[in-house]
């Protein structure tokens, strides 16, 4: 059965909301297919060098912050034409994909509620990614959510997500009454814990939300967690 969001999270004021979502595995159902081909473009440049487990074993969960600590778990030196062509080579297996298999599919509801917040005169909208920058915009363009102009923060930002949560907000300015960030993995509830923001948590791994689906047109997000 699907979770959709409860109305009793919901209710309507005249102050304005920030609300910051990540990417993968939040909006987009591409977390899977990102972590697999971002393992095969370190490899493809690095050759079969150590890469950890699982991406909770890194400090920080960002393209840019899991690079680093690969090429220090193995000895590499960070110079920038190694980052290149690894992140091209990335992006292009990316695009490759995109085009064989179409769009990544959207979290149930998704485009719907980011277009109501959009349109909200109770709301300012921004994406926080611990992808880069352009994966990231790659995929909000073949998923068609490009056209809302929404607020990019990103892991050519920053390594670190708070600084990344932080930068996205700074797009939206300040002052406002609640700041509530969606997100699909600890590393983003921990983040959100940190910066002392609301965190509403999205698919399995956290028994989070699986769709977005609500009612009214302009509503307040209140805290889940």
């Amino acid at each position: 059965m699907s979770r959709a969001l409860p109305e009793a999270c919901l209710s309507r004021v005249s102050s304005m909301h920030a609300v910051v979502f990540d990417l993968d595995g939040t909006i987009l159902q591409s977390a899977a297919v990102d972590d697999r081909l971002y393992r095969d473009a370190v490899r493809c440049v690095l050759g079969d060098v150590r890469i950890r487990p699982t991406l909770v074993d890194y400090d920080y969960v960002t393209d840019s912050g899991i690079l680093a600590q690969i090429l220090a778990d193995n000895s590499v030196a960070p110079n920038p034409e190694t980052i290149r062509a690894i992140k091209s080579n990335f992006v292009d297996a990316l695009a490759s994909h995109i085009s064989l298999n179409g769009p990544f599919p959207e979290v149930p509801g998704a485009h719907d509620f980011l277009a109501r917040l959009h349109s909200s005169t109770d709301h300012a909208i921004a994406i926080a990614t611990g992808g880069w920058r352009e994966s990231a915009q790659l995929k909000l363009d073949a998923a068609g959510l490009n056209r809302y102009g929404i607020p990019l923060a990103t892991s050519d930002d920053a390594p670190d997500r708070k600084d990344i949560m932080r930068i996205a907000l700074e797009h939206l300015g300040t002052g406002f009454e609640s700041i509530t960030y969606y997100g699909d993995g600890p590393w983003d509830r921990i983040a959100s814990q940190q910066l002392g923001w609301d965190f509403v948590a999205v698919g399995p791994a956290l028994g989070g939300l699986d769709s977005y689906a609500v009612s009214g047109p302009s509503e307040r997000l209140r805290r889940k967690e």
